[in-house]
């Protein structure tokens, strides 16, 4: 396979003998205003010398995907997929996200980003369609400012403590019967050698209602009876259940031995979500993939919401904020299990945060089984033995083939 070549900077940048960057991280009050902001993480000057001036940011469309490539002044490119969810969003990443980027030094990207934060004509459109684009272009920056300096991008946020992940294999469907369910889930586990399963109960943002009545509790009883204790088991709510509901699920499935449960109530009930946090003894409860607010989070993780807190990489606004997360789950004793159901290249940023973060919990999201990959694009997520390896590369760790790019539609709304 042909692969993309990036040109290298890294005999004029002058790299740092040693990447030891990341201030101490804690809350700063702002007393004009009232309001708490993480203060700075990065250091990014330190390790590349010289200005990376972003010249333009454009949307490609090739091999049945779009993308977004950042290109500095210089030549350098960072590059990232789109997420399915954007083909619904671009007004707002071109017109409105875009121009805080363009002419702006890449290595200020925390600057860039709480500028966007406090911009009177931004903080209206809040919430997942705002910063899924802010985390679509800060993450095809953090590709390139890897790809700058000649190392992972993870680099930037922490020295790499693991070199592969373990996963889990989920299941993001209801409309199995448990026992279609466990025949599939022992099929994937066969070809994928992990050792702990995600299943769905509830039916979805259904206000109690199951996918079918009783399914739920059917496959989490065929589930220990086919596995027994062999097997990890994770259950995923979808925001299906009220609190009463919420409650007992909560105790039924803590009964069968499932270590976390994720989600029970509606996302933005956070009352009831910390008291179902509250009522367990060895389940723990996970929960955020919706969540944006760096305040929210805040509030999140002091009331203990949630024990293990779930940013997306995407929808939360970059690799950044995913780790502003990190640091308020440290500050008060919980975890991390970012949102990431990907195994494509989406699933890049998830990885780069999974071989530094400290506070991994337990086992990562793997959908499915074995996959045939497309040859686009290198290295592939392959699970083996129940782990997938982190990209080494510098920036995300991908590659792709030039002929994808040649080959691109250039999509302007």
């Amino acid at each position: 396979m042909k692969r993309r070549e990036f040109i290298s900077k890294s005999a004029v940048i002058g790299l740092t003998s040693s990447i030891n960057i990341g201030k101490a991280f804690a809350d700063s009050i702002n007393e004009e205003n009232g309001n708490t902001y993480p203060s700075p993480i990065l250091d990014i000057q330190s390790v590349i010398k010289f200005p990376i001036f972003i010249q333009k940011i454009e949307v490609l469309e090739s091999v049945g995907n779009r993308f977004i490539v950042v290109t500095s002044k210089d030549g350098l490119q960072g590059t990232t997929v789109l997420n399915f969810r954007m083909e619904f969003l671009l007004p707002i990443l071109k017109k409105l996200i875009q121009p805080f980027f363009i002419d702006k030094d890449a290595r200020d990207i925390e600057q860039i980003l709480d500028t966007i934060a406090h911009d009177r004509g931004v903080y209206k459109y809040s919430g997942i369609p705002l910063f899924n684009c802010i985390g679509q272009i800060e993450i095809a920056v953090m590709d390139l400012l890897g790809k700058a300096a000649g190392v992972p991008s993870s680099d930037f946020f922490g020295k790499r403590i693991r070199t592969e992940i373990p996963m889990y294999v989920s299941s993001l469907t209801r409309e199995t019967s448990p026992e279609e369910e466990v025949a599939n889930l022992q099929r994937q586990l066969a070809e994928t050698g992990a050792k702990a399963v995600k299943v769905k109960v509830g039916g979805r943002m259904s206000r109690n209602a199951d996918a079918a009545p009783g399914r739920s509790e059917n496959l989490i009883q065929l589930l220990k009876k086919t596995f027994g204790d062999d097997l990890t088991i994770y259950a995923d709510a979808n925001s299906s259940f009220d609190l009463q509901e919420g409650l007992k699920m909560a105790a039924f499935l803590e009964d069968y031995g499932v270590s976390i449960f994720e989600e029970p109530c509606y996302w933005e009930d956070y009352a009831s979500n910390q008291k179902i946090a509250a009522s367990l003894k060895t389940m723990k409860l996970a929960g955020g993939e919706q969540d944006t607010s760096y305040l929210r989070w805040r509030d999140i993780a002091q009331n203990k919401v949630y024990h293990v807190l779930q940013p997306d990489l995407y929808y939360n606004g970059g690799m950044l904020r995913a780790f502003y997360v990190e640091k308020l789950a440290i500050a008060n004793g919980l975890s991390l299990a970012p949102h990431s159901p990907k195994d494509d290249p989406l699933a890049a940023p998830f990885f780069q945060l999974a071989s530094v973060s400290p506070i991994l919990e337990g086992y990562q999201e793997f959908p499915g089984g074995k996959k045939k990959y497309p040859d686009w694009y290198y290295p592939h997520f392959d699970i083996e033995n129940g782990f997938i390896k982190v990209p080494s590369g510098p920036g995300l760790g991908l590659e792709y083939d030039e002929y994808i790019f040649i080959k691109a539609k250039i999509i302007n709304s």
